[in-house]
């Protein structure tokens, strides 16, 4: 490829920062398009109502939890929502991500014969196409139990992919129903889109090895019931996770199992090994580029697809939207085929989601991705981090000059992801961290950032009720437009005092920012009340280490901080952990709310989580 001149260099930052005046402030469209997708969903609840009504079969939640993970409650239009075709991935219609074919099952067809509607009506209108998702899940759940197991069976049928029965069909499968059953046992209810929280008995869901692969939440367990530890398997005491243990058996040796393939066959640690077929050699070309995609499709879907021969696509790593998780299917070494031209030099990376919701680009994601990045850029001298794109725009830009650019700015491509929502400058921070006085984690301004789960998801939690929420709030905030309210309610049967731990990164640690030894960990708290005292749990390399706990005044916002470094304001909690924090490297497992046991409800709010350093 001939190398552009300064010329070229020069014009491409001219249309890039064109561009992105054109297209205003990145938090401006966000918020614009959060309203209009509050609006859309304020219409859904009664529709779930009348589908359970008419199919009382369905647990409670399922369509709930099915829509928010196939489309986060947004009605797929693939005609009409300012995408150009995707050509990797079989279109998905509906608030219900409904297939219509083209290489996977045709739910559309089958839902409209069964209702007597037309397919268009099951594309196009979001009532019937919620009828059209409950009349085949019903399908699938007759005859079977009302359990968790039958369940995620039923899910596995329902996915509308992944037909075979090989280990590949069968995690795609897995994965799909075990999303849909997240999203109902740590509940949601974020801009719009509630679902509500129920327990999952994840030991009766997916066998034993499958949990592990599909790196489900154990939280939920009772132990005194159920055991679940056996010589293969053991439950992991800082993520409250099922995990394999080491070969040799021993507690100390916890790891995580990838099926097939160890860990040391994937290029990123941490990612689970999923071959595809299509890929072939890079014939000693070296790899300078990053291509950043979004699926236009779900994790479990695209898994699916890209492991069948005839869709003639791949990436190198993909992303799932809820907690992070990276399953690799082409070998860093392989040419993987995702950008045309481009193949032969570029690393893919894939993200969950819709280039039309913003909702799909989790802090979880972002992270995950860009230690992806970072990597490459440690492993390969032709990718350096500083060349990332640091703004969106539509432009097809020299990649003589970026290193780190979108699937839509590649030429020789037509693609439009991952679009305006994806965040440019959030991610080239992610990339490229520098020593700046300070790091803001989570704003709460567009999401829940990291704090995905409620109150009472962690096993650790004592005193406070199911009922307990953890949700963005826009009234009360210290910065910018909105903060993260925790409301507390009393659990009538436990006369224990509160201690609540508000898991980060869905309650799994590879999900987490890392955070330099050498920082200040920090956050505003506002207590709508008295007797509310604070403090941080964070995951050290021998364990998880807890804070010593700050009390907050009542009715004002007050700032508390931690020194990593400072041995004296820590404690040993959890694995291995010695009181003290001594890993380069660290992560924040969860922020913990503490109160003396009380019959009324108890509101705190946090805002700007942030290192200082």
């Amino acid at each position: 490829m001939a190398v552009a001149g300064e010329g070229a260099h020069a014009a491409d930052e001219a249309r890039a920062l064109a561009e992105a005046g054109a297209t205003g402030d990145f938090a401006r469209n966000l918020q614009a398009q959060e309203k209009r997708l509050q609006n859309e969903r304020s219409y859904y609840p009664a529709m779930f109502r009348a589908a359970y009504a008419r199919y009382p079969r369905i647990p409670a939640g399922t369509l709930e939890a099915l829509a928010y993970s196939q489309s986060r409650w947004h009605q797929l239009r693939p005609d009409r929502n300012g995408e150009s075709p995707h050509s990797d991935m079989p279109r998905a219609w509906g608030v219900m991500g409904l297939y219509a074919g083209e290489g996977f099952a045709d739910q559309v067809g089958e839902a409209a014969a069964l209702l007597g509607v037309s397919s268009e009506q099951v594309k196009q209108n979001p009532s019937t196409n919620i009828l059209a998702a409950a009349v085949l899940l019903d399908r699938e759940l007759r005859g079977t139990g009302r359990d968790d197991e039958a369940l995620a069976q039923a899910l596995q049928r329902y996915a509308g992919f992944g037909k075979g029965s090989g280990a590949v069909d069968d995690y795609a499968r897995a994965s799909f129903a075990f999303d849909v059953l997240l999203g109902a046992d740590r509940g949601v209810d974020d801009n719009g889109i509630r679902v509500p929280e129920r327990a999952v008995q994840w030991e009766r869901a997916f066998p034993a090895d499958m949990l592990v692969r599909l790196n489900a939440p154990m939280v939920r367990l009772d132990l005194d019931r159920d055991v679940v530890e056996t010589d293969a398997f053991a439950i992991d005491p800082r993520s409250e996770q099922l995990v394999a243990r080491s070969p040799d058996g021993a507690d100390a040796g916890l790891v995580a199992k990838s099926g097939n393939a160890s860990l040391a066959t994937v290029d990123f640690p941490g990612a689970l090994w999923v071959a595809s077929p299509n890929y072939n050699s890079r014939s000693g070309t070296a790899v300078r580029e990053v291509a950043i995609h979004t699926m236009q499709g779900s994790y479990a879907g695209s898994i699916s697809w890209f492991k069948n021969p005839s869709s003639q696509v791949s990436a190198h790593y993909l992303i799932r939207s809820s907690d992070g998780q990276v399953t690799q299917m082409v070998r860093e070494s392989q040419r993987a085929w995702h950008v045309g031209s481009h193949n032969s030099h570029s690393i893919g990376i894939e993200h969950e989601g819709y280039i039309s919701n913003p909702d799909w680009y989790t802090s979880a994601m972002y992270n995950k991705s860009a230690a992806i990045t970072r990597q490459s850029c440690a492993r390969y001298a032709g990718i350096v981090c500083t060349r990332a794109m640091k703004s969106y725009t539509s432009s097809k830009l020299s990649d003589t000059t970026y290193d780190i650019i979108g699937h839509q700015n590649l030429t020789d491509n037509s693609h439009t992801d991952p679009g305006k929502y994806w965040n440019w400058s959030k991610y080239y921070s992610l990339i490229n961290p520098t020593s700046s006085t300070t790091t803001i984690l989570d704003s709460f301004e567009s999401s829940v950032g990291h704090f995905v789960t409620s109150p009472t998801y962690s096993g650790s939690t004592t005193g406070i009720s199911t009922a307990s929420t953890a949700a963005r709030n826009c009234s009360i905030r210290h910065n910018g437009s909105c903060s993260l309210q925790v409301r507390l309610v009393d659990n009538t049967s436990s006369s224990a005092s509160w201690a609540v731990r508000l898991l980060s990164g869905s309650g799994n640690p590879g999900s987490n920012t890392g955070l330099s030894r050498n920082g200040r960990i920090g956050f505003w708290a506002f207590a709508a009340g008295s007797g509310v005292s604070v403090a941080v749990g964070i995951d050290d390399s021998d364990g998880t280490e807890r804070s010593v706990s700050r009390a907050l005044p009542a009715n004002t916002w007050t700032y508390v901080e931690w020194k990593l470094s400072d041995s004296a304001q820590w404690n040993a909690w959890a694995g291995g952990a010695n009181g003290a924090i001594t890993a380069s490297t660290v992560k924040l497992d969860a922020i913990w709310l503490y109160h003396a046991n009380t019959s009324y409800t108890v509101n705190t709010y946090i805002d700007n989580v942030q290192l200082i350093n």
